[in-house]
């Protein structure tokens, strides 16, 4: 599931769920993960590179789809040159017809495209419900108990999810009345009708009720909560109860396929776009967006191709279409493939596992994005994972990353970020990252899904100015120069509590991308 935070926090509501952060980009925050001392620190590496020639290197996204004409990414799309487009034939025989620019594994041969999918504990509630529902353990024969175990940690989940959901809709209705309200409870409180948020921010209330109004006053003046905020929420929670975690929703029902059969692969079309292209054009921007031209934030590889492989909607990924869209990115040249999404369950890890094996004895890189939900990784997984449990070690060419902030005092790990000592390897900026979305638009999103991307950017620019260098060598090398904060303290994502940032990765370090460059260079020489 592809996941972007808003947090909006109230005395009596506290909703974490992926969203745009509106509002207008400042200059603290334009391009700050570029350049600023938290930031990759891009633009030095970048001079340290001038009047060094590189090579093109093709990186696969896979996402929710790519605006393939944005104004941003022109020049950075990635093109089937063994393909004859518009022909209706599969010339060069990988068995999809005009793949020009990727593909889509969430559509119908006749142009249709599937947007909603359920959550994998749904599924997987839905899948085993039939033979489980109302069954206790000892009624289940030791064959199916794997079976049934998974079927009742679903259902589990599944219903308090439901639960959850369900108060957060009754919550959110209250909201257009309160912003409403809170402007005339304010202006009663500062005497004054016309503040500003710097009244706002200069007003310390000590009363409990005044610190929750002015936290809102503040959301509300500066554009964090207004009524395209709270309708936007609502359409969100909305869908998690009506498809997301609804088992009677068919969500594969016109791409005609069969998901549990791996086999069966004559399925999706072209359209590497698809319906709502946000985060994925978003991921692809910061890898490779223009650079130096005034538009957006600037891209952290120059000389690249986005090969766009949509397979991730709204809801929870497919196992086969992950499957089958990393083998595509390795058959058809990716030297790195970004993976901004995840999600708690997933029911054909085994096929999954041999795609990514056959990535990592190919020599291409899987980089993997975290996740949102300020989790332990050494404790809950995040699928899919460098190391299943039935794996005797992991990945070699596999990279989990955590989302870091322009805050290196106190609040350097982003509140939001998943974490974890053996199973997050490094931390890159996540957090207020202004890049492309579609419509030749540009917003500002936060999580580790904009945190991958910037390693896979930084992998791309390393591969292309150093193509002697295997991934594994360049994966070494980003753990290796990533930018030390161990011993500093800072707040543990989702608590107030202080821990050793070292605790939070194996790194425990933020990428620097013109360490990168530098150590590199000494490799080669």
């Amino acid at each position: 599931m592809k996941k972007i935070i808003v947090r909006l926090t109230f005395s009596f509501f506290a909703l974490g769920l992926t969203n745009v952060v509106f509002g207008q980009v400042d200059k603290d925050i334009l391009n700050w993960y570029n350049t600023h001392k938290a930031g990759l620190q891009t633009e030095k590496a970048y001079k340290a590179l001038k009047g060094k020639t590189s090579k093109t290197v093709i990186v696969a996204i896979i996402d929710s789809g790519i605006d393939i004409e944005h104004e941003d990414l022109q020049g950075k799309i990635w093109v089937n040159e063994k393909e004859i487009p518009g022909n209706g034939i599969d010339d060069d025989n990988n068995g999809y017809v005009d793949d020009i620019h990727g593909w889509n594994f969430l559509g119908s041969p006749d142009g249709k495209n599937q947007k909603y999918a359920r959550l994998e504990k749904t599924r997987i509630y839905a899948k085993y419900r039939a033979e489980f529902e109302n069954v206790e353990a000892a009624q289940v024969p030791a064959n199916k108990k794997a079976e049934y175990e998974l079927f009742i940690a679903a259902k589990k989940s599944m219903e308090e999810d439901k639960e959850k959901y369900s108060m957060y809709k009754e919550q959110m209705a209250q909201l257009p009345m309160i912003l409403e309200m809170v402007p005339q409870m304010v202006g009663q409180k500062l005497g004054k009708s016309d503040y500003t948020l710097k009244d706002l921010e200069k007003w310390k209330p000590k009363d409990v009720q005044d610190i929750q109004i002015r936290q809102l006053a503040i959301a509300i003046k500066s554009g964090e909560l207004n009524k395209e905020v709270i309708d936007s929420q609502m359409d969100q929670i909305n869908s998690m109860l009506d498809y997301y975690l609804n088992p009677d929703f068919n969500d594969r029902e016109f791409i005609g396929d069969d998901p549990d059969d791996f086999n069966d692969v004559k399925y999706g079309n072209n359209d590497v776009e698809g319906p709502d292209a946000l985060h994925g054009t978003h991921v692809g921007g910061i890898v490779g967006a223009v650079r130096g031209n005034g538009k957006g934030g600037d891209g952290v590889a120059e000389n690249i191709k986005l090969m766009s492989l949509r397979a991730v909607p709204d809801g929870d990924e497919s196992d086969k279409d992950i499957a089958l869209a990393i083998r595509y990115a390795v058959d058809n040249g990716a030297s790195v493939i970004n993976m901004s999404f995840g999600k708690a369950f997933s029911i054909h890890q085994k096929e999954v596992y041999e795609a990514l094996k056959y990535a990592d004895e190919k020599g291409v890189l899987c980089v993997h994005a975290a996740g949102n939900d300020a989790k332990n990784l050494d404790v809950d997984t995040n699928y899919p994972t460098d190391k299943y449990s039935f794996q005797d070690k992991s990945f070699t060419n596999y990279l989990t990353i955590g989302a870091s902030t322009r805050f290196p005092k106190g609040k350097l790990a982003a509140s939001f970020s998943n974490y974890g000592q053996t199973k997050v390897d490094v931390f890159a900026p996540g957090f207020e990252i202004y890049n492309t979305v579609p419509q030749s638009d540009y917003k500002k999103l936060q999580g580790t899904s904009m945190a991958a991307p910037m390693v896979t950017g930084v992998a791309a620019l390393l591969k292309s100015y150093f193509p002697e260098l295997t991934m594994t060598q360049i994966k070494d090398v980003i753990l290796s120069t990533a930018k030390s904060y161990k011993g500093t303290q800072q707040e543990l994502p989702g608590a107030e509590t202080k821990v050793d940032f070292g605790t939070l990765s194996v790194t425990g370090a933020v990428v620097d991308v013109n360490a990168a460059v530098k150590k590199c260079m000494e490799l080669t020489k």
